[in-house]
C-alpha cells in the first residue's frame, strides 16, 4: 500500500514505547503469499560460462635457449666479488665450459619437466640467429594451434637493446650478434609464453608490444589497399594471446648477491620451494627457529607430488597460498586466463607471485604481461611464512632423531576460517578468500568430509555463489569424486550436484561423459538414503537427460527397482524433478511406467470392445483386442496406450461438471455442460447472455471440420474429454493459462484444417458444404491474445464439442492460419484449403494398392508447413514452471527465511505493520465503547469513475476499494484522493459483485468476484506500481441468473445488467484460509486457499440463489440469506445431506444481508428487500427480535465491533440503526452549500473497527460517513 511505503522507512513512527504486538495477528496464516505468488514463473537467468574455459590450451614445446658463454662475462655488465654464480642450481666455474654448460641445460629442462612432463623440450645452447629461427619454426610447425615457451636466459651476453634487440652469437663466438623481437614474433607464433631472465628484461617486454602493435596497423593498411605486400599473404596470427615474464623492470639489474643464485627469477619459477625456503633462512626471522641451516633444508624428505611427506606438503600448501592469492587479487577473466587455462602456464603464474615477492626484496621488479596486481603484500604470504617455520621447527629432531613429522595444520585453520566466514553472515561482505583453499583440501581423505560439508553450505547461499565456486575451478574436482564409493560422501555429494546443475545445466555432458549419472542411480538405489537427497538425485537425472540427445539415447538405464524408490517419495520437489525426466526420458520411463502399473495395480488397456460405450472403461486383466504389455514393440503404440490408460484414469475421475455427479461425455452434450459455456445459460433460454470475449475464442475453434488424426475409434471419448478440458481452460479466467490453451486449440485446429485438404466427395459428385476461402494474412493465427473479435450466434456450433469429421467448415474464412509461404518456382503456390489445392481423394488412393502401402507421399510443402507449425508450437507452448520450479535447488534452503530472522528489513516492516493494526484496533475499541449517537458527519466525498456496485474499507489502512461494473478504484479516504483505478478483466456482460481484503493484517491481496463464476486476487494495488493479477480460477460454474424480488426496477438502480441476479457472493476466513462462494448457484462452495483447491460443496437445498453469506470460524456454521427469502444455518462438518441445521422463512422476499455475529452472541442478524431486520438463535427455530425499518432496501451492512447496522434505499437515503432499533442518522443530503439530494444507493460498507460507514450510490459519488467529531 502506499501509505504503508511512507512509513516504513520509519517503523516507529505515531507509536509509542510501551505498546505491545497483538499476537493475533502473527497467529494469523497468509493466504497466497508462498513464492509461485509472489514471484514471476520464470526459471534462473542462465549463468554466463566465465567460468568454463572454451579456448582451454596446452603448453606442448619447450624451447631452452641459454646464452652463458660461460667464463666469459659480458662487456656491460660489472659483477661484484664474489657474486652469484648458480645457474639451475650448478656452479658453471666448477667443470669445463662446455660440460658446464651442458649439464645447466639439461638440468633447467628438468626443472621444467616437474611441471609439465608431456611436453617436446628442445635445448639450443649457446645459439646463433639460424640455430634460434629454426629452432623456433620447427617448434611453432609441430605446436600447430597450441602454445610454445620460450625460455630465454641471457647472463652471457650485453643487455636487451631499446631497439628490441636480445643477443646471441656468431658460429665461432668471436662476436654478439643482435636478435630483433620482430623476427622472434614472427618464429615463435602465437599463442606462446616468453621467459627473459637477464637484466633490464622489461625492454624486451615494451618492445614486444611496440612490435605486436605495429604488426597490427601493418595489417589494417593492407586490408584497406589491395596492392600493399601483406594484402597477398595469409594473414599473421595475433600477438595478444601471448604472455611475457621477465625477470626486472627495463632499468633494474638482477640481483648479484652471492647466497642467491645467478638465475634467482628462473628458480623461483621452476623451482619455488627449494628457493622459498633458501629465502626464509636468509631472513631475520629465521634466526627464531635453532639449528635450521642452508645445508639442513637440502635434507627436507619427500617428493614434491606425495602430499604426505613435508616436502609434498610443502609444495601442496604453497599451491594453495598462491591460488588463493591470485584468485582474490586478479579480475575473474585474468585469472581463468592465467591460471585455468594451461597447467604450465598456472603454475609459472603461481611461482611468478613468489618471484614478486623475493626479488622485489632485493629492489627487483618482476614484469609480467599482462600485467599483475601486487601481490607481495598479501597477507596470506604470512601464513605461508608460518607453514615454513612450523615445518622447518621440525627438521632438526627428524634428521636427527627419526621422529615422526607432524602436519601442519594450515588447512584445519583455513577451513575454520571459511566455517567463520559462513556463521557470521554474507551480507554485502567480499567473497570468502579461502575458496580456493577449500579446493584444494578436496584432494585430502582427512579433510573431505569436512570441506564438502562447508562447500555445500556455502553454494547454499545462492546462484552467485555457486558461480564462485566453479569460477575458482571447483567442478573437475567435485566431477572426480563421483567415482568414490565413500557412502558418508553421498549425501554431500548429492547436494553439491544439485546445487550446480540448478544454476548451469550445461554440466550434463561432463557428467554423462564421465558416468557420473550412475553415482546418482546408486543414490537412488540406497534405501537409507533420506528422501530429500533421493529428491536431489532425481532432479539430477532430470537435469542430465533435459534436452541432451546423449543422455536419452540409453545411457541411462532407470529400472522397476528404482521407479518405484522415486514415486514412493510424493514430495513437491519431486514432481518438479520428474518432470524433465517424464519429458526428456519419455520412452524408457513410459515402458517402465506401464509395466510397473500392470503388475502393481492390474489397470487393462482399453480395447475398441470395451470403450464403445464413451467415457467408460472397463478394467480387465487383459484385453481380447490389445497384446500384454510387455510385447508391445511399437514405442508409439506404447505411447498410444498410455495416453488412453491414464487419460481414461485421470479425466472421469476429474468432475467437470462440478455442481452435480459425473456427466456422460459426448459431443453433443459438451455445450450445456461445460462451465465456460453453462456459466450463461443455454443459447435458447431468454436469460442467455453471450460472453463474448470469452466464449468467441472456443467458439471460432470448435467449428472447423475434421480431427481425423486426433480422434481414433477407441480413444474416441478421451480426446472429447481433452477436448472439454481446453474449452475449461481457454475461458480460464487467468490470461496466461487461457492463452496458452488457446495456442493449444488454434495448434488442433491447423491439424484440423491440414487435414481437411482430403475434401470428401458426395455419391453424386457435389459438396455438402462450400469450401473455405483461401487466407489472406500470412501466418495469422485464428486467436490473437488481447483482440476482440466477434462472432455470429448462427454461424458456429455448440462450442462444447471438439471438430469432428464432416463438420461445417464455414467460420474458417479468414481466420485459418495460413501457412508460410515460400519463395520458389511460380508453380508452387502456398496452400490455400480449397478443393482445387488437392488432388481429389480418390486419385490419392487408387482403387488397387498395395496392403501395407503407406499411401501417398507428403509433398515437400507439406513438410515445410508442418516443420513450421512445430517449430511455432514448441516456441509458444512453453511455460516457465518447470525452471521456476527447478530454482527450489539454486535457493537457499539452510538460510532463516527473512520473515523469521528478527533482524531482516522484512521482519521489522511486519512488527510495524502489526503495531498499527494493534493502535487501531485500541482506538477504535475506544470510540465504540463509549458508544456511537450520531453517524452523519461527512468526511469523504468523491465521483467514482463508475457507478458504485462493490466498497470494502481496508480493515487498518486509510483506503476504500471500489468495484463498478468491471473496475476497481482506490481512494485514500484522509486525504481525499484518488489511488489506483484499473480494469478488473472480467468479460464483457458481467460484473463483479463482491469483494474481500485477503491478509489485511500484513501484505494486503484484493479478492474480486464476478457474476460468471470467477475469482480474481490482485496484488501491488492503491500504491504507485501496476497493479498485478496474482491467480484466478473458476470459483463457480453453472451460474443461473435469477431474478430478484424487488422487480426489474432494482436492476435498473444496480447497474445489474438487466437482470438483478445475485451474481457470486463470498466470505472470508483468515483464520483458517477459507473462501466461502455461493450465489446464482445451487451450492454454497468451500475453497482452501492454503492448497488451492475445493474442499467442500454444500447443498444449499432450494431452487433460489444465495443472496449473502456470512461464516464463524469458531463454530464452523455458515449463514445464507437466499433469494426466496428464507436464512439458511448450515454446518460444515457435518455431511452434504446432514449439514443443514436450521431454515428460518419468515422473511417473505429477497434477503440483502444475512450476518453471523461472532461469540459470544452470536446471533444471526438478517434483512429482506421489504426492511423487517430480524434476529435469529441458531439455537431456536423461530426469530427472537423483529425491526422493521424501510421498504425498497437496496444494501445493508452490519458493523462487527459497535452495535449499529445500515441501510441504503432505492428512495435516496440511509438509515443508520442501533440495536434497540432506533434510528441514530438519516441521511438524504450530501454536505456543503449546495448539498443535493443523494442518489439511490447502490452499496454500502461499514469499517471493520472505526465508526466509518461507506456509500455508493447510483449518481457514481461514493461518500463516507464517520461519527460525531467530538468522538474522534
Amino acid at each position: 500500500m502506499k501509505m504503508d511505503a511512507e512509513l516504513l522507512h520509519s517503523p516507529v513512527v505515531g507509536l509509542a514505547e510501551e505498546e505491545e504486538v497483538d499476537m493475533t495477528d502473527w497467529n494469523l496464516p497468509l493466504a497466497f503469499m508462498k513464492k509461485r505468488h509472489t514471484e514471476k514463473i520464470e526459471g534462473s537467468k542462465a549463468l554466463a560460462q566465465s567460468w568454463r574455459m572454451k579456448d582451454r590450451m596446452k603448453t606442448v614445446s619447450v624451447a631452452l635457449v641459454l646464452c652463458l658463454n660461460v667464463g666469459v662475462d659480458p662487456p656491460d655488465v660489472v659483477k661484484t666479488s664474489p657474486c652469484a654464480r648458480l645457474e639451475c642450481w650448478i656452479d658453471p666455474l666448477s667443470m669445463s665450459p662446455q660440460k658446464a654448460l651442458e649439464t645447466i641445460g639439461a638440468n633447467l629442462q628438468k626443472q621444467y619437466e616437474n611441471w609439465q612432463p608431456r611436453a617436446r623440450y628442445k635445448q639450443s645452447l649457446d645459439p646463433t640467429v639460424d640455430e634460434v629461427k629454426k629452432l623456433c619454426t620447427s617448434l611453432r610447425r609441430n605446436a600447430k594451434e597450441e602454445r610454445v615457451l620460450f625460455h630465454y636466459n641471457g647472463h652471457g651476453v650485453p643487455r636487451p637493446t631499446v631497439n628490441g634487440e636480445i643477443w646471441v652469437f656468431n658460429k665461432n663466438y668471436t662476436q654478439y650478434i643482435p636478435l630483433s623481437i620482430y623476427d622472434l614474433q614472427t618464429w615463435m607464433g602465437s599463442p606462446s609464453i616468453f621467459v627473459y631472465d637477464c637484466s633490464n628484461a622489461g625492454i624486451i617486454v615494451k618492445s614486444f608490444k611496440q612490435f605486436a602493435l605495429q604488426r597490427e596497423q601493418e595489417l589494417e593498411v593492407a586490408a584497406i589497399n589491395p596492392n600493399h605486400p601483406l594484402a597477398q599473404m595469409p594473414l599473421p596470427p595475433s600477438m595478444k594471446n601471448c604472455i611475457q615474464l621477465a625477470a626486472c623492470e627495463a632499468n633494474e639489474l638482477l640481483p648479484m648477491n652471492p647466497d642467491l643464485p645467478a638465475d634467482l627469477f628462473t628458480s623461483c619459477l621452476t623451482t619455488p620451494i627449494k628457493i622459498a625456503l633458501r629465502w626464509f633462512c636468509m631472513q631475520k626471522s629465521a634466526k627464531l627457529v635453532p639449528g635450521v641451516t642452508l645445508d639442513l633444508i637440502e635434507k627436507i624428505p619427500g617428493r614434491l607430488n606425495d602430499r604426505r611427506t613435508p616436502l609434498g606438503e610443502l609444495n601442496w600448501i604453497f599451491t594453495a597460498i598462491t591460488d588463493t592469492i591470485a584468485w582474490n587479487v586478479l579480475p575473474r577473466d585474468l585469472f581463468q586466463k592465467l591460471f585455468r587455462q594451461d597447467l604450465l602456464v598456472a603454475s609459472l603464474f603461481r611461482n611468478f607471485l613468489l618471484a614478486e615477492r623475493i626479488m622485489r626484496s632485493y629492489n627487483c621488479t618482476p614484469v609480467s604481461s599482462p600485467r599483475l596486481p601486487p601481490t607481495y603484500m598479501h597477507a596470506m604470504w604470512q601464513a605461508w611464512d608460518l607453514a615454513v617455520d612450523i615445518c622447518l621447527s621440525q627438521l632438526p629432531t627428524i634428521i636427527e632423531e627419526g621422529t615422526a613429522f607432524r602436519h601442519s595444520p594450515f588447512f584445519a585453520e583455513q577451513l575454520t576460517a571459511f566455517q567463520v566466514w559462513l556463521t557470521m553472515g554474507v551480507e554485502n561482505r567480499n567473497p570468502p578468500e579461502q575458496l580456493p583453499i577449500v579446493l584444494q583440501v578436496l584432494l585430502s581423505q582427512v579433510h573431505r568430509l569436512r570441506a564438502l560439508d562447508l562447500l555445500g553450505r556455502f553454494l547454499d547461499l545462492g546462484p552467485w555463489a555457486v558461480s564462485l565456486a566453479l569460477s575458482v575451478g571447483i567442478f573437475p574436482y567435485v566431477l572426480k569424486l563421483l567415482q568414490s564409493s565413500a557412502r558418508e560422501l553421498r549425501p554431500l555429494l548429492v547436494f553439491i550436484w544439485a546445487k550446480i546443475l540448478a544454476v548451469d545445466s550445461s554440466c550434463q555432458a561432463d557428467l554423462v561423459k564421465d558416468n557420473g549419472h550412475k553415482y546418482f542411480l546408486s543414490v537412488l538405489a540406497d534405501p537409507y538414503m533420506p528422501a530429500e537427497h533421493r529428491t536431489m538425485a532425481v532432479f539430477i537425472l532430470a537435469v542430465i537427460v533435459n534436452n541432451y540427445n546423449t543422455g536419452q539415447m540409453g545411457k541411462i538405464a532407470v529400472d522397476r527397482l528404482r521407479c518405484s524408490l522415486v514415486v514412493s517419495n510424493g514430495l513437491y520437489e519431486l514432481v518438479i524433478a520428474l518432470s524433465h525426466l517424464v519429458e526428456q526420458y519419455e520412452s524408457n520411463f513410459c515402458t517402465v511406467a506401464l509395466q510397473f502399473m500392470e503388475e502393481e495395480k492390474n489397470y487393462a488397456v482399453p480395447s475398441p470392445a470395451n470403450s464403445t460405450e464413451t467415457g467408460n472403461v472397463t478394467l480387465g486383466r487383459d484385453s481380447p483386442a490389445i497384446p500384454r504389455l510387455r510385447s508391445v514393440n511399437s514405442y508409439t503404440n506404447l505411447r498410444a496406450a498410455t495416453t488412453a490408460r491414464t487419460l481414461n484414469k485421470s479425466l472421469q475421475n476429474l468432475n467437470l461438471n462440478e455442481e452435480g455427479g459425473p456427466a456422460a461425455f459426448s459431443p453433443g452434450n459438451l455445450s450445456t455442460s461445460s462451465s465456460a459455456s453453462s456459466t450463461l445459460g443455454s443459447p435458447d433460454n431468454d436469460e442467455y447472455l453471450l460472453s463474448f470475449e470469452t466464449i468467441d475464442k472456443m467458439r471460432r475453434v470448435s467449428s472447423y471440420s475434421s480431427l481425423n488424426s486426433l480422434i481414433g475409434v477407441s480413444f474416441n471419448s478421451v480426446y472429447t474429454q481433452i477436448w472439454r478440458v481446453l474449452l475449461h481452460l481457454a475461458a480460464d479466467p487467468f490470461p496466461d493459462v487461457s492463452d496458452l490453451a488457446m495456442k493449444v486449440l488454434n495448434s488442433i485446429a491447423y491439424k484440423a484444417t491440414m487435414n481437411a485438404r482430403t475434401q470428401r466427395i458426395l455419391d453424386s459428385g457435389s459438396l455438402t458444404q462450400s469450401a473455405p476461402a483461401s487466407p489472406t494474412s500470412k501466418g495469422t493465427l485464428i486467436h490473437q491474445a488481447g483482440a476482440s473479435h466477434r462472432s455470429k450466434r448462427s454461424s458456429s456450433p455448440s462450442s462444447g464439442s471438439p471438430p469432428m469429421p464432416g463438420a461445417s467448415s464455414s467460420s474458417l474464412t479468414n481466420e485459418v492460419p495460413k501457412p508460410p509461404v515460400r519463395e520458389g518456382p511460380p508453380s508452387r503456390l502456398p496452400y490455400t484449403p480449397t478443393l482445387g489445392g488437392q488432388a481429389p481423394h480418390s486419385q490419392q488412393f487408387p482403387r488397387i494398392r498395395k496392403m501395407f502401402d503407406k499411401g501417398p507421399d507428403q509433398t515437400a510443402e507439406d513438410g515445410d508447413e508442418a516443420a513450421a507449425h512445430r517449430s511455432f508450437i514448441s516456441v509458444s507452448l512453453q511455460t516457465g514452471l518447470c525452471d521456476w520450479s527447478a530454482k527450489y535447488f539454486a535457493q537457499p534452503v539452510m538460510k532463516i527465511p527473512e520473515e523469521h530472522d528478527l533482524e531482516s528489513q522484512v521482519r521489522k516492516e511486519r512488527e510495524w505493520r502489526f503495531l498499527r493494526n494493534a493502535r487501531v484496533r485500541r482506538k477504535s475499541q475506544h470510540i465504540t465503547q463509549r458508544g456511537v449517537t450520531r453517524l452523519d458527519d461527512q468526511i469523504f466525498i468523491n465521483r467514482n469513475p463508475g457507478v458504485p456496485s462493490v466498497v470494502k474499507f481496508h480493515p487498518f489502512n486509510p483506503c476504500i476499494a471500489v468495484a463498478d461494473k468491471d473496475s476497481i478504484c482506490f481512494w485514500d479516504w484522509e486525504k481525499g484522493e484518488r489511488l489506483d483505478y484499473f480494469y478488473n478483466g472480467n468479460p464483457r456482460y458481467t460484473r463483479i459483485t463482491a469483494m474481500e481484503y485477503l491478509n489485511g493484517h500484513d501484505c494486503s491481496l484484493l479478492l474480486t468476484a464476478s457474476d460468471d463464476g470467477a475469482l480474481r486476487i490482485w496484488k501491488n494495488f492503491a500504491d504507485q506500481r501496476n497493479p498485478e493479477m496474482v491467480t484466478a480460477w473458476q470459483g463457480l460454474s453453472d451460474m443461473l441468473p435469477t431474478t430478484r424480488g424487488l422487480t426489474r426496477r432494482v436492476s435498473i438502480y444496480l447497474d445489474r445488467s438487466k437482470q438483478g441476479g445475485a451474481g457470486m457472493v463470498v466470505d472470508w476466513e483468515q483464520e483458517t484460509g477459507l473462501l466461502m462462494t455461493s450465489g446464482d448457484v445451487r451450492v454454497i462452495r468451500i475453497w482452501d486457499t492454503e492448497r488451492e483447491m475445493k474442499v467442500q460443496d454444500i447443498p444449499t437445498g432450494a431452487d433460489s440463489c444465495v443472496t449473502s453469506l456470512s461464516c464463524d470460524p469458531q463454530r464452523s456454521l455458515v449463514a445464507a440469506g437466499l433469494g426466496d427469502g428464507s436464512v439458511r444455518v448450515y454446518d460444515r462438518r457435518m455431511g452434504p445431506n446432514e449439514c443443514r441445521v436450521m431454515t428460518y422463512r419468515e422473511h417473505g422476499a429477497w434477503v440483502v444481508k444475512a450476518h453471523l455475529q461472532k461469540e459470544p452472541e452470536g446471533h444471526i442478524i438478517s434483512v429482506s428487500v421489504n426492511g423487517d431486520v430480524r434476529f435469529f438463535d441458531p439455537r431456536t427455530p423461530e426469530s427472537i427480535n423483529i425491526l422493521q425499518t424501510v421498504k425498497g432496501l437496496t444494501a445493508l451492512d452490519i458493523h462487527p465491533q459497535a452495535n449499529l447496522f445500515a441501510c441504503g434505499s432505492m428512495n435516496q437515503f440511509i438509515a443508520v440503526y442501533n440495536s434497540n432499533g432506533d434510528v441514530i442518522s438519516n441521511i438524504k443530503y450530501y454536505d456543503g452549500f449546495m448539498g443535493q439530494r443523494i442518489g439511490a444507493i447502490s452499496c454500502l460498507a461499514f469499517h471493520p473497527y472505526w465508526p466509518h460507514l461507506a456509500v455508493g450510490s447510483n449518481d457514481y459519488y461514493m461518500s463516507i460517513y464517520s461519527a460525531e467529531k467530538r468522538l474522534r
